[in-house]
């Protein structure tokens, strides 16, 4: 059996539990689930968690499910809430991603699905936790561009997992790149790729996570001027705060999964994960 709390959002198979949400004149979310499901098979979650109303969604339909006397199997959250503040940069700050875990391992699923954590951090924290690696992800992607790439790592932070793509996918060529970020203001300079000359290759940037897309539209400019060709970007959980005009002046293609939401326009080639979980 599937709870889907998102309706737009469906990446297990499964015969599907009925529900009904609504959000009080005071804010606070609630749910009534139908009673017509069997109690005695296993139940699995599957939430996007955006916002702390979505959390909050998943806790009370967590209890509702369990004074049913509904079992708990597996938990799907593909992007987890707050991954990136998995440490305090400066005093004053909390430490976010552990106050996301310890609320979900309340919960006391079996197993909680996250796909592409942004560090092992996440895993970590996290009880029974099972990440699934963006590696089919980017081989979907290479298959989408039709040529060969080269996989650009767009920082230190992503140099591990991006090697491990690299011996998946049998050997693809690696070039490392690195940036400055201020950690008060977040401003982000100093963009170097190191690699002198790129002599014309088609490059495919990998990376967890596009919010603003800064990252990515300095490192384009720096690829550039290494005379990189056609360039191409590759991010499992896609938020795209400011939206795709500027990137889109930079990249030929942008590739996605539905993880944090689902895009309707022609800006980006989303994957659905029920292709990739």
């Amino acid at each position: 059996m599937i709870l889907h709390l998102d309706q737009n959002f469906k990446p297990l198979p499964g015969k599907e539990i009925a529900f009904e949400h609504f959000m009080f004149s005071g804010g606070e979310p609630h749910i009534k689930i139908h009673a017509d499901f069997d109690r005695t098979t296993p139940v699995s979650v599957t939430q996007r968690l955006n916002s702390f109303n979505d959390l909050g969604l998943l806790c009370l339909a967590t209890d509702a499910l369990q004074r049913m006397g509904a079992k708990l199997d597996t938990l799907v959250i593909p992007y987890f809430p707050a991954a990136r503040q998995d440490r305090v940069m400066i005093p004053g700050e909390p430490l976010s991603v552990k106050v996301y875990a310890d609320i979900i391992n309340t919960l006391n699923f079996k197993k909680v699905i996250v796909f592409d954590a942004h560090s092992e951090v996440t895993p970590a924290l996290l009880n029974n936790c099972e990440v699934v690696t963006n590696h089919h992800f980017i081989q979907q992607v290479i298959t989408k561009i039709a040529k060969e790439v080269i996989l650009i790592s767009p920082d230190g932070g992503a140099l591990k997992k991006i090697y491990k793509v690299s011996e998946f996918l049998g050997g693809i060529d690696v070039v490392e790149c690195s940036k400055s970020r201020d950690v008060k203001t977040g401003k982000l300079t100093g963009f170097k790729v190191y690699e002198n000359d790129l002599h014309g290759k088609a490059c495919l940037i990998v990376d967890d996570i596009c919010d603003g897309g800064g990252t990515f539209m300095g490192l384009a400019k720096e690829l550039k001027n290494k005379n990189a060709d056609s360039l191409y970007l590759a991010v499992s959980h896609g938020i795209f705060s400011k939206g795709f005009e500027e990137l889109n002046k930079n990249f030929e293609n942008i590739f996605t999964t539905n993880s944090f939401k689902t895009f309707d326009g022609q800006e980006v080639i989303q994957i659905d994960l029920k292709e990739l979980l």
